[in-house]
C-alpha cells in the first residue's frame, strides 16, 4: 500500500472545500510548498487521519463547521477565515488550487515569523 503522506512536516495545511472534491496545499515551516493534493470526501477523511497535527486554514462556509469539528477530534488546529479576507492572498484566477493555497499563506506567514523569531 502507498503511504499519502508527505516526506517533509507539514506545518500549515490550506483546504478548498467543496461538496466531493477537496483541494489541498500544504507548506513547511520554512514556507516550502509540500504538497499539492486533490482528494474526495472519503479520502480526505483517512489523509487527515495519517497526517502529523498541523495548523489547518479553511475558508468559513456553511460545511466548513462540520470538517472544524473532524479535524479537531484528530487534534489538528483549525482556524476559518471569511471569504472577503481570503482574496487579497488569491494570486490570480480563482479556481480550487488557488484558493487552497490563499487560505495558507496567512498562517504560513504566521508560523515562518515565529519560526525566525526562534532562531
Amino acid at each position: 500500500m502507498k503511504n499519502n503522506t508527505p516526506k517533509r512536516p507539514i506545518t500549515v495545511l490550506g483546504i478548498d472545500l467543496a461538496k466531493q472534491s477537496f483541494q489541498l496545499h500544504g507548506v513547511n515551516a520554512g514556507g516550502e510548498v509540500v504538497l499539492k493534493k486533490k482528494l474526495n470526501r472519503k479520502q480526505l477523511s483517512a489523509f487527515m487521519a495519517n497526517l502529523p497535527v498541523c495548523l489547518i486554514g479553511l475558508e468559513a462556509c456553511g460545511g466548513a463547521h462540520h470538517w472544524v469539528r473532524v479535524f479537531t477530534e484528530m487534534g489538528h488546529t483549525v482556524r476559518m477565515m471569511a471569504p472577503q479576507f481570503v482574496k487579497p492572498y488569491v494570486k490570480s484566477n480563482k479556481n480550487d488550487a488557488v484558493d487552497a493555497e490563499a487560505f495558507a499563506k496567512p498562517f504560513n506567514a504566521l508560523i515562518c515569523a515565529l519560526y525566525l523569531r526562534k532562531a
